[in-house]
């Protein structure tokens, strides 16, 4: 006879396991005069002492004693409520005898040393993943995101070093969602510097009739500082608008397929010699495709084809990324990125593929 386990059982297991070893613990007996704390119990097993003060909805409103006041979403963590200690009954004692000074003074240098090393173990708890994450989160309130960053050094026929750094911040409402996106990447190769890009882009959806059906305008700005054409360099600033509408074929909490047209208005600005700048329009279709898979993964998949009707140039972009998040607070993804004929006539074509360790809030 099979016992088939639930989906995603791997996390409140966890959970579960971290609230019973954290009960017992609240369970022993404590010593009167002893402070009695809250815990806060993370689905990762991460836990914080302090007090609940109240719970607001669906947010728990918590006193941290090291890091002061944090703001939780009760689906990510549990509070253990202290019990409160008896005291004993008072008994008559003989009068203590008078410690010596020399005595007081070795009491009192080993106290001191005793929260030196608790204030040096503090300030290294500041940088746990668990306690930023909190802070962002207390920090951004109903905003989500993630900081993630890539690096890699190579030292073979070549020296080569790549750097990216990027941050992403979001919102979703009942019929709009808001994204914005930073990001930066360096490369260099035997000290000369062949990838030195600046970019933001952010994304404004709006959903129609029971979300089948959507407008969405998404601005992108790519300065590009290390850009060569024919071995002339060839630096540049990129703004591009896009507006477009389309329809959800899927629209399932798990699975989503989503399909239409844009208008395109790219602006150029040149910055090496001699400096200048162009407009051009182009049309375009695009798929976007989001598929949460077994084991915490996310798959998304964002397709663009360009076609202009006015100078009949075309080309593409793809970027397809694999997200796993190994607790409520890390995660890593891959992701491989193509560009190639962009219709501004300026913008580098590339062929990426990162590996990114990323902190969500």
């Amino acid at each position: 006879m099979s016992c088939a386990l639930p989906k995603n059982f791997i996390g409140p297991l966890v959970l579960g396991l971290a609230v019973l070893l954290t009960a017992g613990r609240a369970a022993e007996p404590v010593e009167p005069g002893t402070p009695v704390h809250d815990v806060l119990v993370y689905k990762d097993g991460d836990r914080l002492q302090g007090k609940l003060l109240r719970q607001e909805g669906d947010i728990l409103v918590f006193q941290s004693d090291r890091f002061g006041l944090l703001q939780v979403p009760v689906d990510r963590a549990v509070v253990i409520k202290a019990e409160t200690p008896v005291a004993p009954p008072v008994v008559a004692t003989p009068p203590v005898k008078a410690v010596p000074p020399a005595v007081q003074e070795q009491q009192q240098e080993k106290k001191a040393a005793e929260r030196a090393e608790a204030e040096k173990i503090s300030r290294w708890e500041m940088f746990s993943p668990a306690v930023l994450a909190a802070k962002l989160r207390d920090y951004f309130g109903p905003w989500h995101g993630r900081l993630a960053f890539s690096t890699e050094v190579v030292s073979d026929t070549a020296d080569r070093s790549n750097l990216s750094l990027e941050g992403r911040l979001g919102r979703k409402w009942t019929a709009d969602e808001v994204q914005l996106n930073g990001r930066y990447d360096f490369n260099q190769t035997n000290n000369l510097t062949t990838t030195d890009t600046l970019k933001a882009d952010g994304l404004w959806r709006h959903d129609f009739n029971k979300k089948t059906s959507f407008i969405q305008y998404r601005p992108t700005l790519e300065w590009n500082r290390a850009n060569f054409k024919a071995g002339v360099p060839a630096d540049y600033v990129l703004l591009q608008q896009e507006i477009g509408t389309g329809v959800s074929l899927v629209a399932k909490p798990a699975r989503k397929l989503r399909v239409g047209v844009s208008e395109n208005l790219f602006d150029v600005w040149n910055n090496s010699p001699p400096q200048s700048h162009n407009a051009r329009t182009s049309e375009s279709a695009f798929v976007e495709v989001e598929s949460r898979l077994p084991w915490g993964m996310l798959l998304t998949d964002r397709t663009v084809y360009y076609y202009s009707l006015s100078s009949r140039n075309e080309g593409w972009e793809n970027r397809i990324e694999l997200t796993k998040k190994f607790t409520e607070t890390f995660s890593t993804a891959i992701r491989h990125e193509l560009r190639r004929g962009s219709p501004d006539g300026t913008a580098q074509d590339y062929t990426r593929l990162k590996l990114l360790l990323g902190l969500d809030f």
